[in-house]
């Protein structure tokens, strides 16, 4: 049996490495276009559960995959393309509250749990120069929202209600008990 991690993201590799169990990597190649007209909160379960199903496993195998997404007004934020698109997002979230959804599954056999984690955040107001700044760093570029929690944009974020964790990825408390309801022989 292995446990692998369908992920590319080192964010998720440096979560996963919390719970101290040996874990493989294999990245999922799947078409990650959410339905515009499907809700966020289950778009983003539904692309953890086709990464999970994607990557080549065996019966005995736990996946864990996982999508995470920036809401903001009703308007899902992905990764920005662009510097200019990072600074459209920034500038949208500034001064304003938004969601961080994570859809995670984790896959063994024939059992598929999905679920969606979901933490509020208060930007606060944010000059341009700010912005520009932050985006200059090249940080935004990889990330959901243009921004990293555990980065420099720890000096935006004001209140923030959910789990941190999930901001960055990979909700690792919720994660916890799934794995141990599907897998409880890996502890």
């Amino acid at each position: 049996m292995e446990l692998i991690l369908a992920s590319q993201s080192p964010r998720r590799k440096e979560l996963l490495g919390l719970f101290r169990l040996p874990f493989v990597i294999r990245v999922a190649d799947i078409d990650e276009t959410m339905d515009a007209s499907a809700s966020a909160y289950e778009e983003v379960a539904r692309i953890s559960r086709e990464k999970a199903l994607a990557v080549a496993r065996t019966e005995e195998d736990v996946v864990i995959a996982a999508d995470t997404i920036v809401v903001c007004g009703g308007k899902i934020l992905g990764k920005p393309k662009t510097p200019g698109e990072a600074i459209q997002m920034l500038t949208m979230l500034s001064g304003r509250d938004h969601q961080v959804m994570t859809g995670m599954t984790v896959l063994r056999g024939e059992k598929v749990s999905s679920i969606t984690e979901v933490t509020d955040i208060h930007f606060r107001k944010l000059s341009q120069k700010e912005i520009a700044d932050y985006v200059a760093t090249g940080e935004p570029m990889d990330k959901a929202g243009a921004y990293g929690i555990q980065g420099g944009a720890a000096l935006f974020a004001e209140k923030m209600n959910g789990d941190y964790y999930n901001v960055m990825g990979l909700p690792v408390c919720r994660l916890w008990q799934m794995l141990q309801e599907l897998a409880p022989e890996l502890f």
